[in-house]
């Protein structure tokens, strides 16, 4: 099922709705899919004219092999880094979702990072269960015929992360939007969330001054986070 990025949307009136999911960019869509798979009844309110028009899109999407987080500080962002890799390149083949497992270079500079440096990386690495990292020489990334062949930097030595890659971000937004649509979500645009209030065991949002009471309301808003978290 193909969705398009932008819809029209009419005014929302008050009513009840199960789940509430303020943003539709790449979190509140995968939340609002997985959410709906589960039969949740789902709105997704997103204050833009389309899915994913500001952070989702404006990075370089790259999915990360998990190198740095310290998983002593962030626990989860680590362990989620590194699942969340592997379940994002198979839920883009499954999907034809254009991607790319490019891997990455990681150089050093001088024969202290190189020494030194690489191989702390590549055991803090492991710690956070990324185990295919690799040193290579400056040779081998000087070599037309390796695998790390880059002729474009000058190091004295790599660490090469061949489950680093990219994706076309735009697809997986319509594809995971489309699969909640499929599985009974509602998206609506334009609808600017004002704030919210409790009621008993339910919240009462305010959207564009109409409101709408909901057994759960799940913020993924991005950089809108704290001023809806506050309101």
């Amino acid at each position: 099922m193909q969705s398009s990025m932008v819809r029209p949307t009419t005014p929302l009136r008050q009513h009840h709705i199960q789940t509430a999911i303020i943003g539709a960019g790449v979190i509140g869509l995968a939340v609002g899919r997985a959410l709906s798979k589960k039969g949740h009844e789902v709105l997704l309110l997103e204050q833009a004219t389309s899915i994913g028009s500001e952070t989702s899109s404006r990075n370089s999407e790259v999915i990360h092999a998990g190198i740095y987080y310290d998983r002593k500080v962030m626990p989860y962002k680590s362990k989620f880094c590194v699942e969340g890799k592997q379940l994002l390149y198979q839920y883009c083949t499954e999907r034809d979702i254009p991607f790319k497992q490019c891997g990455k270079l990681l150089v050093a500079t001088d024969a202290d990072q190189r020494d030194n440096g690489l191989p702390k990386l590549v055991e803090h690495a492991k710690g956070n269960g990324v185990h295919d990292l690799r040193i290579v020489s400056n040779e081998d990334i000087n070599d037309p015929y390796s695998d790390v062949y880059e002729p474009n930097i000058a190091c004295t030595g790599a660490v090469y992360s061949p489950s680093t890659g990219i994706i076309d971000s735009h697809s997986l937004l319509q594809s995971m939007l489309a699969d909640a649509e499929e599985h009974g979500a509602t998206l609506a645009l334009n609808c600017r969330v004002e704030g919210g209030r409790s009621a008993g065991s339910n919240v009462i949002l305010t959207v564009d001054q109409e409101e709408i009471v909901c057994d759960n309301v799940i913020v993924c808003c991005g950089l809108h986070s704290h001023k809806i978290a506050s309101g």
